[in-house]
């Protein structure tokens, strides 16, 4: 058997499915929210929570394209 290459991507090929801008937005709620209740939903949080998850999210849905 040959061995791979370091950079060897067998899913380069294949289709990956778009991100809908309704799903980005529920992931992003989603992440927002488990933020929020990490530390315990202390309000004044929650613009950091959300711009923190918006980044989150954003860095997974540019590794799928």
């Amino acid at each position: 058997m040959t061995a791979m290459p370091p950079n060897f991507d067998p899913l380069r090929f294949c289709v990956r499915p778009r991100v809908t801008a309704e799903e980005r937005q529920q992931w992003i709620a989603t992440a927002a929210y488990f933020k929020a209740q990490r530390r315990g939903f202390t309000p004044g949080q929650e613009a950091s929570d959300w711009f923190e998850a918006e980044a989150e999210v954003a860095a997974l849905v540019a590794y799928q394209l």
